[in-house]
């Protein structure tokens, strides 16, 4: 077990005194078997009153309101969790799954149908012939080392770069570009993913940068595909590697501009510049 300290500041510094409508905060891990809770504290100012409540995804979301006008608003997060994901490959897939292609069964597809739907035919076309560069349909193949070799190929084959401004690039966009960043490298991965009749979600939560000795983190993105048998398994495009024990998930979705970690409107004077904080280290 692997004790992380997260420490997530985000201040909005707005142009003049402004009335603030109710926020979402997507700040809490998502608990469960491999990664637990320690502690936890939210502060906010001006002062807000928190409703929690956990979304149709199973996010853990806060819904803040406001009292007071302000010309700032800071939110700060710090999270101690225990990390018992030590051995990501330890897993077992169920026997039909184990070799690619294979079928969902029926009462999984009911559940999984929202993770599977294909992107747009021409985007779907492309993506069909640039899997061909790393995997021909001929190849036996085990289902695990296909979705390895494709985090690998994005991340050898794309050029990795940090973007602040908001939003997400297409599929096609990165492959266009050759560049993105991890949540533009997720989404590729998992409308690969899709186009191989595989379900898939977007991810986003923090990565711990193991060389970094002054703690600084990042957030961060990658994908997860259902494996029968082994339940969501998260792939991370951006190293090339299957996600492990540096990996801490917050959200999930179906689509990933659903998942902000922290999205709220304002009313009053526009323009506001935006001051993002984080730091993963061990504890």
């Amino acid at each position: 077990m692997q004790r992380y300290k997260i420490l997530h500041r985000t201040y909005y510094n707005f142009s003049g005194t402004v009335t603030l409508g109710p926020h979402q905060l997507r700040l809490r891990p998502r608990e469960d078997h491999e990664m637990r809770i320690e502690s936890s504290s939210l502060k906010i100012t001006p002062s807000a009153t928190l409703l929690w409540h956990r979304d149709v995804e199973g996010n853990s979301v806060a819904t803040a309101t406001f009292d007071s006008p302000t010309s700032q608003l800071a939110v700060e997060s710090e999270v101690i969790i225990q990390q018992f994901n030590e051995a990501p490959l330890d897993f077992l897939v169920a026997n039909h799954a184990i070799n690619y292609p294979f079928a969902y069964q029926s009462d999984e597809v009911i559940l999984l149908l929202p993770y599977m739907a294909f992107p747009d035919n021409q985007t779907k076309n492309q993506l069909t012939e640039w899997i061909a560069h790393f995997w021909q349909s001929s190849e036996q193949i085990q289902t695990y080392t296909l979705l390895q070799r494709l985090a690998s190929h994005i991340q050898k084959t794309l050029s990795y770069q940090r973007r602040e401004e908001p939003g997400v690039q297409t599929a096609a966009q990165t492959l266009a570009c050759g560049t993105g960043s991890c949540r533009d490298f997720a989404t590729l991965f998992m409308e690969a993913a899709r186009c191989l009749g595989l379900a898939s979600r977007f991810v986003s939560g923090y990565l711990h940068a193991p060389l970094a000795t002054d703690g600084l983190g990042a957030t961060h993105a990658w994908a997860e595909v259902y494996l029968p048998g082994a339940g969501w398994k998260g792939f991370d495009p951006t190293i090339g590697e299957i996600a492990g024990t540096d990996h801490i998930a917050v959200a999930v979705a179906r689509l990933p501009e659903a998942v902000p970690p922290i999205a709220g409107t304002f009313v009053g004077t526009p323009g506001a510049s935006l001051d993002v904080g984080v730091w993963v280290s061990k504890y």
